[in-house]
């Protein structure tokens, strides 16, 4: 079951968004992280999801309690491909991309193509199918940024040429290519900008700091910290991303949206509250900090507060208690 807590009165139970009973969703990566949540929430709505997937960061386990359900659908597929669904389809989201700097400096053409050509087949698919089109993008369209907190008005401070360079810029291309559609063909549109988000099927080797946490105190063994910790995030609880993501699916802004936790620690502190949670208390071990990385990261989240009533609900602290069994199950299968 979904919990959904928030202002507009929306409470627990199988049907939190109401609006979207009877809709065709396609989601482009809706077997990775955040894609299978957006995929459980639309079914638990009353949506008919049809979930796109190569598999290369996702996996079919992420959607499995979803598989034999009449509403879901899942195909293996690669998005950068000609893309049809048969039938109506009224929202099209666009969550195929690897996320992590482990992935796309794996995986760099592919996450230059999948930002790219990617997302142009999702958004001739949505106008195709005179279908809403909902782009996930994600706070490295700032870069590092030189503004603290980051407003969806700042234009960041991106290296188009460095390693991170592959996963900014198609963020930022399909943001453009995004508008691009909105504004010559008319179809509605919604941008997201993800900032940090956490929470369960997480992968525990995907190199983002709360699963190396995670992974390092429940073995009992130092956390790896990048450069002096010093750098700090927003991290947000993936049940507070997700209401936000489908409260702006359903309005009608098609201007870029920040999403995440205005609250912002440093990785020292993250990896305290990490040992915390866990009850262990290993240390920390300094890493080399990797090129590009960003110095601060916090959003703006004036414009989600204004225009969708959004603010996350759930503490850091709080949604790192939610996340631990999940790591406690991957890491050490109990």
């Amino acid at each position: 079951m979904v919990e959904v807590r928030n202002g507009n009165g929306r409470g627990p139970g199988l049907n939190p968004f109401p609006e979207l009973e009877e809709k065709h969703a396609v989601v482009l990566g809706g077997s990775g992280f955040l894609g299978s949540h957006i995929c459980t929430w639309m079914v638990y709505s009353g949506a008919k999801v049809t979930c796109i997937d190569n598999m290369i960061t996702g996996s079919a386990s992420n959607v499995g309690h979803l598989l034999g359900n009449p509403n879901f659908k899942l195909i293996d597929y690669d998005v950068t491909d000609y893309l049809h669904v048969a039938g109506d389809v009224h929202y099209v989201l666009n969550f195929a991309s690897p996320a992590s700097p482990v992935d796309y400096l794996r995986w760099p053409i592919h996450t230059l193509k999948v930002g790219s050509i990617g997302t142009h087949k999702g958004l001739g698919l949505a106008l195709a199918k005179n279908a809403t089109f909902f782009l996930a993008s994600t706070s490295e369209v700032y870069g590092d940024p030189l503004v603290n907190p980051q407003p969806e008005t700042y234009w960041g401070n991106v290296n188009p040429v460095g390693p991170r360079g592959v996963y900014d810029e198609a963020k930022r291309f399909a943001e453009a290519l995004t508008l691009a559609y909105h504004r010559q063909h008319g179809i509605p549109t919604r941008i997201v900008r993800i900032f940090n988000t956490f929470g369960p099927r997480m992968r525990g080797h995907d190199g983002r700091a709360i699963p190396a946490f995670f992974a390092a105190a429940l073995r009992n063994e130092a956390l790896p910290v990048h450069g002096d910790g010093s750098q700090t995030r927003s991290l947000c609880y993936v049940d507070d991303l997700i209401d936000g993501i489908l409260r702006l699916l359903l309005s009608d802004c098609t201007e870029p949206v920040n999403l995440g936790n205005p609250e912002e620690v440093t990785m020292l502190q993250l990896a305290e509250l990490v040992q915390d949670v866990v009850g262990t208390h290993p240390g920390v071990q300094f890493l080399p900090r990797p090129v590009d990385d960003p110095t601060v990261r916090r959003p703006d989240t004036q414009k989600a507060e204004d225009l969708l009533g959004w603010k996350p609900q759930i503490s850091l602290h709080a949604g790192l208690e939610k996340t631990l069994p999940w790591f406690r199950s991957t890491v050490l299968g109990r």
